[in-house]
């Protein structure tokens, strides 16, 4: 009897899956490891003609022990009663390997019957990570897209392998190998076990430039964030290679030599070769700088009608003859697009009209106003906020959809979020949309740390040496919420404060508070010891995009003691324990560029106090301070500020010393704190006062080291006087004409001048300063040197 070809083919088939399964399950108990997994591919079957008039009887599953025959069946694609051949049976058995629940499939048939067996894939009990360091285990695990109870094929695994390598070669590790092995278990489930070997670090060993003629390799290393590996950069990821980072070097050098005249600048290329061992890389970037060019008419003209022409003029921040600069040419763009906004005309297309003279090197610029299309907002689309809500960024949003594309508050709506302090990066454009009247708004940030847990140490001149423990958390639960708690004990003072800002309270732009305080200090430059304790409520609201006011009400306790007999005769009379009810609010007018690193811009705040809703004592208080920043250079910036206050009493209390104005320290540097202002000769002790001014002219400028050391050179002058107290002046003798006090209240303005660095360090911010003074009177105390260190660990 002849043995059709397909079914010797399916005989043979069916051998070798039963052989499998009873290998398979007569496997030992202990498990074993071996690189070769299930999850492979068979050949498809062989079949045989269609017989004329032949229809499927019936299909039989064999071998199956999870997946129900009939859920087989569903996947092929012939069914009973169906005329049938090869072709519908290889077509079958294709869509069957493709279900990915099997490691082989035959089909054989019989009579108008088709026999169907297969050997289903493994089903994944657990998957385990060996060897990685670096990389959590919680992290792979949110990489690959395996998981437990899952089936088990080949391609999967190898899917995951690259994401793992993927992953590896984002943090900078080009040499890591991943290496898939399985454990075999009963009932058909297998152990997946990622092996990895992170290899070294692969760090950057020399960035060159080709093509550069005006500046040199160290001054465009400077513009780039891409840094070589050096010893001192173990705290920065700079010196590791990033594609994405290289990507957005390329347009950082456009840029700053765009900045600089040269309106032909490009990138020819950036190669980054890996060297044999996988263990640094060298990049070359190629570049062609073109000519120098300069400013030559510049114009502005307008087709909308009604608009004067000559005030945009002035808004020009270039004049001819300036070396060409496409960063004030956007600057100048979008100045004339806010004004021209601010007149009432929701939809402006400012654009360059460029004309270059390639012979003479100069460029003249026309730029033309125009009613541009009348786009609206469709959505804004919030990306890479791992964990900020979308409200806490949309909230921030000076637009929402359905109103007028306003290219002004989509620049001021950038400027909120980034002065959040939630994230590293903020980028806000706008994209077409399907409609041409419309246009998506799109958000992608990168978050960075925003909880802070530590045990901080250092040292102060004012203080001596000091430790700190603080915890805050700026974006509790990714609402945006501030809560706080710090303790810090130093030589002469301990303190604890606990405070919680929710910033939009009942979902309005409201930003409410309450803070707890408790503190005891000994005051080194006045005889006494003081205590505080006490609690307030913060309400604060924006009146517009400049003005916003805080309301808040204060409730504290304060303790002078252990005054010696030698103290001043105006300190023993104020010891004792005294409690204040004062409510107050501060108005505030900011048109600074940035709050958190300011390079432009004023601000000026205007804060009130009121003592006498119930405790001891009865005073207002005014205080005002001012501050402009500008800079005069793209590296230096200069900055001035200015403080004034007064207090006042109101039922003859007086006014007590811990409620006092005092000036020097930081507040007056080449002056100790409390250097400045009314004194008892006889004792030495400080006073304080009620009458303050003081003011700083500094200058902000690099020192010639890597931008990533963050130390900056300071240069200051500062000014200030503190005068006015309710005791006696002069001398005061007792009835035994013993002297007692001797108060002097000098007004005269105090001056000084210094230099220092600031350093941000990675462990914590660090300040020297040097000052000397340059207007003192004889009896006030003054500090040459001053350093304040403080380290987070």
């Amino acid at each position: 009897m002849r043995i059709p070809v397909i079914v010797l083919c399916g005989f043979i088939g069916l051998t070798l899956s039963m052989v499998a399964a009873v290998s398979a399950q007569e496997s030992p108990d202990v498990p074993v490891i071996g690189p070769s997994a299930p999850g492979g591919e068979a050949p498809p079957a062989v079949g045989t003609p269609t017989v004329p008039g032949a229809r499927l009887d019936g299909v039989v599953v064999q071998g199956n022990q999870r997946v129900e025959p009939e859920t087989v069946v569903s996947y092929m694609s012939i069914r009973q009663g169906d005329a049938f051949g090869v072709n519908d049976i290889n077509e079958s058995l294709k869509r069957l390997f493709a279900t990915g629940l099997f490691a082989d499939v035959a089909v054989r048939r019989e009579g108008n019957f088709l026999i169907v067996q297969v050997v289903e894939n493994p089903i994944i009990n657990r998957i385990a990570f060996e060897g990685n360091l670096r990389v959590k285990d919680e992290q792979l695990q949110q990489i690959v897209q395996l998981r437990p109870r899952v089936v088990y094929t080949r391609t999967r695994v190898q899917s995951d392998v690259k994401r793992i390598i993927d992953a590896y070669r984002q943090s900078g590790r080009f040499g890591a190998t991943v290496e898939p092995k399985i454990i075999l278990l009963e009932q058909n489930r297998v152990d997946l076990v990622f092996e990895i070997d992170e290899g070294p670090l692969t760090e950057i060993k020399r960035i060159s430039f080709i093509g550069n003629r005006r500046y040199s390799d160290r001054t465009l290393k400077s513009e780039i964030v891409t840094r070589e590996s050096a010893w001192y950069r173990f705290f920065s990821p700079a010196d590791t290679y990033d594609p994405d980072q290289l990507a957005f070097d390329q347009e950082s050098l456009r840029r700053f030599y765009l900045k600089n005249g040269y309106a032909d600048f490009r990138v020819l290329s950036a190669v980054a070769e890996l060297t044999p061992d996988k263990d640094a890389f060298f990049i070359t970037i190629a570049i062609e700088e073109g000519e120098r060019y300069k400013f030559g008419k510049l114009d502005v003209i307008s087709s909308i009608p009604n608009i004067e022409i000559e005030p945009l003029k002035d808004l020009v921040t270039v004049d001819e003859g300036d070396w060409y600069n496409a960063a004030e040419l956007e600057n100048t763009i979008l100045k004339l697009t806010i004004a021209v906004g601010n007149l009432g005309y929701a939809f402006v297309d400012v654009r360059p009209n460029v004309e270059r003279n390639r012979e003479t090197s100069i460029i003249d610029i026309t730029f033309e106003i125009k009613e541009g299309p009348r786009v609206f907002v469709e959505r804004i689309d919030i990306g890479g906020n791992v964990r900020t809500l979308d409200r806490v960024i949309r909230r921030e949003f000076r637009l929402v959809e359905g109103d007028a594309f306003n290219a002004a508050k989509l620049n001021r709506s950038r400027q909120r979020i980034n002065n959040l302090g939630f994230f590293s990066r903020v980028d806000v454009t706008n994209e077409p949309s399907t409609s041409p009247d419309q246009t998506v708004v799109k958000v992608d940030v990168a978050e960075q740390s925003t909880g802070e847990l530590g045990l901080g140490a250092g040292y102060s001149t004012a203080e001596g040496v000091l430790a700190n423990l603080q915890m805050r958390e700026r974006n509790l639960l990714g609402k945006g919420q501030d809560l706080r708690a710090t303790i810090s004990v130093s030589k002469i003072r301990q303190q604890f404060d606990l405070g919680f800002t929710e910033p939009y309270f009942l979902d309005r732009n409201l930003k409410a508070g309450i803070d707890l305080f408790h503190s005891a200090s000994d005051n080194q430059y006045s005889s006494f010891s003081s205590t505080r304790t006490g609690g307030g409520l913060r309400l604060g609201y924006e009146i517009n995009e400049r003005w916003s006011q805080r309301l808040r009400y204060t409730i504290k306790q304060d303790v002078i003691e252990n005054v010696p007999v030698t103290a001043s005769l105006a300190i023993r009379q104020q010891e004792g324990t005294t409690l204040t009810s004062l409510v107050g609010q501060d108005l505030m007018y900011d048109l600074r560029d940035s709050s958190v690193k300011t390079r432009s811009g004023f601000f000026a705040r205007f804060s009130t106090d009121y003592a006498g809703l119930g405790g001891d004592l009865h005073y207002v208080r005014g205080k005002i301070s001012t501050g402009i920043y500008y800079p005069v250079t793209e590296e230096i910036v200069a900055s001035l500020t200015m403080t004034g206050g007064i207090i006042q009493d109101l039922e003859d209390d007086g006014i007590r010393i811990t409620d006092r104005y005092t000036l020097g320290g930081s507040t007056l540097r080449g002056f100790q704190p409390s250097g400045v202002g009314p004194r008892d000769l006889l004792t030495g002790d400080s006073l304080g006062g009620k009458q303050v001014y003081y003011g700083s002219l500094q200058f902000r400028f690099p020192i010639g080291l890597p931008d990533e050391f963050g130390i900056t050179g300071v240069l200051f002058s500062e000014a200030g006087s503190l005068s006015d107290i309710d005791e006696e002046t002069g001398e005061v003798y007792d009835i035994d004409d013993v002297l007692i006090s001797n108060i002097v209240d000098e007004p005269s303005i105090r001056a000084s001048w210094g230099v220092g660095i600031a350093w941000k360090s990675p462990v914590g911010p660090l300040s020297i300063d040097f000052a000397w003074p340059l207007k003192q009177e004889e009896f006030d105390k003054t500090e040459v040197f001053r350093l304040s260190f403080g380290t987070r660990f």
